[in-house]
Formats: structure tokens, sequence, C-alpha cells
């Protein structure tokens, strides 16, 4: 299902969005972390079990692929993304876990007409991403690049 249509004017700074509901199993886990970060504290449930964390637990990466996920999903409209300058602020806050079920909540920061490119605007988020018990595993601030409205059409 993808995100409604919306366009730069549509964001509002203040405005509160909350979505998705990714259950986080042990294969993904294991299998996100062979391929991009092969630590064994992601790869090997006995050897996690005796690690720092005291079980295995999903990459940092791992989380953030799918919060982006969630975000193309529910709420980046396609009619208007035009990609992303950058992020500020990562931080991984709570070890993500075989069972967990994550989901997003953003925060619109604010929004600024480009004074370079009349036909678009940066709108600045807070991306937290929250488990089933109402837990921040982990939060980002971004910046993304959205097309402004057209003008209607002339008669």
């Amino acid at each position: 299902m993808p995100a409604p249509e919306r366009w730069f004017e549509d964001f509002r700074p203040g405005e509160v969005t909350e979505f998705g509901d990714h259950a986080m199993t042990q294969e993904e886990i294991v299998g996100f972390a062979a391929r991009y970060d092969p630590q064994p504290f992601h790869t090997d449930p006995a050897a996690a079990a005796a690690g720092p964390f005291g079980g295995l637990i999903a990459s940092g990466w791992n989380t953030a692929s799918v919060m982006m996920r969630l975000m193309v999903d529910h709420f980046i409209p396609r009619n208007a993304s035009l990609g992303s300058p950058g992020l500020d602020e990562l931080r991984w806050l709570r070890p993500v876990r075989p069972g967990d079920r994550l989901r997003v909540r953003v925060t619109v920061l604010d929004t600024t007409p480009s004074r370079s490119k009349p036909d678009r605007g940066v709108v600045r988020t807070r991306m937290d991403t929250l488990n089933q018990r109402d837990e921040m595993v982990m939060s980002v601030k971004a910046a993304a690049l959205y097309r402004r409205r057209p003008p209607p059409p002339s008669s």
C-alpha cells in the first residue's frame, strides 16, 4: 500500500504520524547480519547468549532498514519524493530481539522552501522506531526533499 499523495506544502511542523507493525524474526536478523554485519551477537544465537547482550540482537542497520521500509510504505509520498541529502543524530537506543514488533513515529520538525530551486522544499523530521512495549529502540533526524504542488492548469 503506497503512502498517500502529498506535496511539500502538505507537511506541517509539529504533526506526528505513527504507523507500521513489523515482526522481527530470528531468520531475518541472522540473514541480514550474515550478509551485512556478521558479528556473532547478530549471527550466532549460542555465541550471542554468552555475549554482551545476553542473546541474539538485530544489527542497528537491520533496524534502520526496517524503519526505511515502513517510511516508504506509509509516509513518503511517491508523487513528490526527491530523496534525502542526509541523516543526523542516528541513535540505537535499545537492542532489537527476535519477536520484537517495530513501528515508526514521525514528527515533522520544520519545512523550508528551497531558495535555489522553487519547485521543491526540505522537510526535516525526527523518526523514532518503537517496539511493542513502546520503548524507543532507534531515533534519527532526517532531511528529505519534496516537490512543491504544481500550479493548477491554465484554462
